[in-house]
């Protein structure tokens, strides 16, 4: 401003900034892969402890390595399972071997025998079926299952090994905390289909925003999980299976 051509005062005009707002990170959807079937090859399950993610192990009962890698899976601050051995459909062709849980087992034999299984791994925090097909549709029998998990604290993932499983309806029935399984990773033992089977994983855990993937004690997987792993983790969360499992309804 002037008087007589004079300056008397200066204006200064202050442009107002936007805010800048940091762009928000997608949430990555989160994944829990399993590795069951667990015990008989101690070298092999120490090599699935040794990768860079919380994978997950599930041991048979009464196997000669279990409770040797039980504990160096817990030193490691790892979820480890109990891998229930279940009647299959084709039972007795078909066995599913020591500690199994059978359709003609009354009530009380049947929950001894669950008693002995777990107490042969006593720092599990849940449990999932070996075989079952059959056992799995028997929903008398797996609501005496549920009803002590439930008492011991544990949890249940249905390795779902038939589409004719019982196991969330009675696990709503009982508020038992639960999941299933979306993923196998190797039901063939080729490279190409556990490749894509990953990949199908990536797009299940996207739609769903997480899954659990069920993969087996094989020198092939362990290889290729290895490889994959820095770019699955990249796309996805790995999560102990601990963390997806939720009352059923």
């Amino acid at each position: 401003m002037s008087l007589d051509d004079r300056p008397t005062h200066r204006l200064l005009f202050v442009r107002k900034l936007k805010r800048l707002v940091p762009a928000t990170r997608k949430k990555l959807p989160r994944v829990a892969i399993i590795i069951d079937d667990i015990g008989y090859d101690k070298q092999l399950a120490l090599d699935f402890l040794s990768l860079d993610a919380p994978i997950t192990l599930s041991i048979f009962p009464f196997s000669p390595h279990g409770k040797t890698i039980a504990s160096a899976a817990r030193a490691k601050g790892r979820n480890v399972m109990l891998h229930l051995p279940m009647e299959p459909q084709e039972y007795p062709k078909i066995d599913p071997g020591k500690g199994s849980l059978l359709t003609s087992m009354d009530a009380d034999t049947l929950i001894r025998r669950l008693k002995e299984d777990i107490a042969q791994l006593p720092c599990i925090v849940g449990v999932n079926n070996h075989m079952g097909s059959g056992l799995t549709q028997d929903s008398e029998r797996m609501k005496l299952i549920f009803t002590h998990l439930k008492k011991k604290g544990l949890f249940f993932v249905d390795s779902r090994t038939t589409k004719l499983s019982c196991a969330r309806r009675v696990a709503s029935s009982l508020k038992l905390r639960f999941a299933e399984r979306q993923v196998f990773i190797d039901h063939l033992e080729e490279e190409s289909f556990i490749r894509g089977q990953l990949k199908r994983l990536k797009s299940v855990a996207r739609s769903r925003g997480s899954a659990i993937a069920i993969g087996h004690p094989y020198k092939l997987t362990y290889r290729i999980l290895k490889q994959e792993l820095p770019n699955l983790k990249k796309q996805m969360k790995i999560v102990p299976v601990s963390r997806l499992v939720r009352v059923a309804n």
